[in-house]
């Protein structure tokens, strides 16, 4: 019998009744409207050469159903991209499907075993085939998260972008202001209030040009202060005035007082103002949020975190139980250190990866940032940094080791947290719903 299969035969018999050629992996190469599936078996069977599919309702059902018709079990394996692949995941999911998200840098590295360079979305699909194959039992079933943190880290991206526009902005006003009123900006130090108003940018709406105050005379100039002061809910300060009045009196200005240099400072204020109010309205929406997620309290009291950084935290992490260790978790934010061995040599201090989400490791620096300026001796993490710090590490060296340090703490805080929350006994209630 084994003379006449041959050892090729033999083997293919052998791993079909040990369930090995059952194995389908489809690979699906995801896009904005459609995507390219390709399924593989052990060996480089094809099951389905590539086709496409739609990303419509009725598309994605159709492609679940031709997925569970295969005979054996199949997982089906895409990349994470942007926000495309969230569709096509969860109809699958939903279907009862095995659906594994990787990571693009991992599909990216993994070898074709070929010299030539082929890049289209056949090729992918069965590139991502192949490596759902060769990682079968190391792919993690993908899970939607839920509404609440859904929509917490699509707060937290449109809050990154309206602070990135309010940061160009709020340059563009002073870089105007320093051709009609220079040095106006330093005479106003405040807070944002909650609706986006800011002293200085409304100071510069009113009095947009240095002649617009020094034309008065001091007494008439305090008096509109004044009453601009109480319209606009400000603090009026007599020696605030007599500095902005001696400020314009010696200004040397690059503008004229013309009607033109009066729209451009306006639109620039109004500009400024209405994308402010847009980032304290997600902050606000934000926080109430992140309010709702069980992790919100040991977040909250952790060094550094305030009602802004804490649910920019949460937004990025989401659940922590995904991360099977720490130096998961650590990986995710690209701030590990990347070994750097061979033969003999063997560099001590390594650049950090980078590799994770940029947005994450923003909030982090920002935390880091804090504690070197508030400097609280007995906490942990700045008695940390502190140390690295005065052992002669560079400044963005002892600010990502903190950091490394303090996202390992929140990792075991947070855990062990949820896992009390777990293992408590249900309530128990009486007839009227309350506490017994």
């Amino acid at each position: 019998m084994e003379s006449a299969m041959g050892k090729d035969g033999i083997l293919h018999y052998k791993l079909h009744r040990q369930g090995v050629l059952n194995m389908n992996a489809a690979g699906i190469d995801v896009s904005s409207r459609k995507s390219t599936i390709a399924v593989l078996r052990p060996f480089g069977e094809v099951v389905k050469v590539p086709f496409e599919v739609s990303h419509t309702a009725e598309g994605l059902a159709s492609l679940a159903r031709q997925l569970k018709a295969i005979d054996g079990e199949t997982r089906v394996v895409m990349e994470h991209t942007g926000r495309y692949y969230e569709s096509v995941a969860n109809v699958l999911h939903e279907s009862g499907l095995y659906v594994s998200a990787v990571n693009p840098l991992l599909i990216k590295e993994y070898g074709g075993n070929s010299l030539r360079k082929v890049k289209t979305d056949k090729a992918d699909a069965m590139k991502i085939a192949r490596y759902a194959l060769d990682n079968w039992c190391d792919l993690r079933d993908y899970t939607p998260i839920d509404t609440v943190r859904y929509d917490l880290k699509t707060l937290n991206r449109q809050f990154q972008l309206a602070s990135k526009q309010k940061t160009a902005s709020s340059n563009n006003l002073i870089a105007l202001l320093e051709q009609s009123f220079p040095g106006i900006r330093k005479c106003f130090e405040g807070p944002v209030r909650k609706d986006g108003t800011q002293k200085w940018v409304d100071f510069a709406h009113t009095f947009w040009h240095a002649d617009c105050v020094r034309k008065l005379s001091l007494n008439a100039f305090a008096e509109r202060y004044r009453k601009w002061c109480k319209r606009n809910r400000y603090q009026f300060s007599t020696e605030k005035t007599d500095e902005v009045y001696e400020l314009a009196k010696s200004a040397v200005v690059l503008v004229s007082k013309t009607e033109v240099t009066k729209v451009l400072i306006k639109e620039a204020a109004n500009q400024l103002t209405s994308i402010s109010r847009s980032v304290e309205t997600y902050r606000t929406e934000m926080n109430r949020l992140a309010s709702q997620l069980p992790e919100y309290p040991v977040v909250m009291e952790m060094y550094g975190v305030g009602e802004s950084f804490g649910p920019q935290l949460m937004a990025e992490i989401g659940d922590v139980r995904r991360f099977e260790r720490k130096q998961s978790l650590v990986a995710f934010a690209g701030i590990d250190p990347m070994p750097n061995q061979s033969g003999e040599k063997n560099v001590r201090s390594n650049k950090s990866s980078k590799r994770g989400s940029p947005y994450l490791r923003k909030t982090l620096f920002n935390i880091m940032t804090v504690h070197l300026q508030r400097a609280p001796a007995n906490e942990p993490v700045y008695q940390f940094l502190d140390t690295k710090r005065a052992g002669g590490k560079p400044y963005y060296v002892y600010m990502m080791a903190a950091a490394n340090k303090f996202l390992r703490r929140y990792y075991a805080k947070v855990r062990d947290y949820l896992a009390s929350l777990d293992s408590l006994p249900p309530v128990d209630m009486d007839s009227t719903g309350l506490n017994k």
